[in-house]
């Protein structure tokens, strides 16, 4: 399962965004500051955060429809831009704390936050594409991991294991549980098939702040006790590894890589505490997303346990 080492490349300069975009205020030249309040959404501010998961999950779609051999992240940033600016939506990691590019490429053994490049994908490479879409005052952010044209049985045993494990995270969501409930759904599910799971980076409250409280732990943490309440939304968004959970960035300041160099997936979606349960808000409207839904998760795992 190892593949050759992802070697950063020449980042092309950042896409411009149509005057009559609404930009978020850290574009504006606002400093921005991660929220300390729990993000809750209900009525009008609701429904603005679904459009924004909707179109994120629009551009996720178009985007990984869009993944094969030969083709550059930096390509697949423009599509991305593209369909934000042509639905009205701006790219909310464009800028944000100096970030280049519109989404995330993390390919191979990067773990999150790659920044699209020249490097075309490679037969056999998965990708991970991160969207978030900033449109009526509100974010929506979700992710998926794709193949690359035919991948290595284990490979596409990870990007299994991951959705699955995201899709169970996200069942176990339901007003009066603890937010430990999530971890505790990950992660013994990825150990079962022998992966490991990211610590130290995790979901996050989102709405119209991109990062706010609470954050959310995909292992397991006890004290985590926080208590859900209808109408919270945040993300769940696992990052498994094929071998250790162990990280470096890279000297761009951006780019998380695995130290053993082997794979990792990740799926992530934006959810809402619901009265009865939860809620996916990142799917299309048709009810979509190359992330998966609660109504079709499969629990089947292609491939052998590695």
């Amino acid at each position: 399962m190892r593949l050759s080492p992802v070697q950063p490349g020449v980042v092309s300069p950042m896409l411009p965004v149509p005057p009559e975009v609404v930009l978020p205020d850290y574009v504006r030249g606002s400093i921005p500051v991660t929220s300390t309040s729990i993000q809750i959404h209900r009525g009008e501010t609701l429904e603005r955060l679904r459009v924004a998961c909707r179109v994120a999950a629009e551009v996720l779609e178009t985007v990984g429809m869009q993944v094969r051999p030969g083709v550059t992240t930096d390509e697949l940033d423009r599509i991305a831009h593209e369909a934000y600016v042509s639905r009205g939506a701006y790219p909310s990691t464009l800028s944000y704390k100096g970030y280049p590019k519109s989404i995330c490429t993390s390919v191979n053994e990067v773990i999150c936050h790659g920044i699209p490049d020249d490097r075309p994908l490679q037969e056999g490479d998965i990708v991970n594409v991160d969207v978030t879409a900033f449109i009526g005052g509100m974010h929506g952010d979700t992710s998926a991991t794709f193949p690359v044209g035919s991948v290595d049985h284990t490979l596409q045993a990870l990007i299994d294991v991951t959705r699955e494990a995201t899709l169970r995270g996200i069942a176990a969501v339901a007003p009066g549980r603890p937010l430990n409930v999530i971890g505790n759904a990950i992660q013994p599910y990825a150990f079962a098939h022998g992966f490991g799971v990211v610590v130290d980076y995790g979901g996050h409250g989102i709405g119209s702040v991109f990062h706010a409280s609470p954050h959310v732990n995909h292992t397991v943490h006890e004290w985590d006790t926080l208590e859900l309440q209808p109408g919270m939304t945040f993300t769940v968004e696992p990052m498994i590894t094929a071998g250790s959970p162990n990280h470096h960035m890279w000297s761009d300041g951006w780019t998380v890589a695995a130290n053993d160099l082997l794979p990792t997936a990740q799926f992530e979606h934006t959810v809402i505490v619901t009265d009865t349960g939860v809620e996916i808000l990142t799917l299309t409207a048709q009810g979509e997303s190359p992330a998966g839904t609660l109504d079709r998760r499969s629990g089947q795992v292609v491939g052998p346990r590695p």
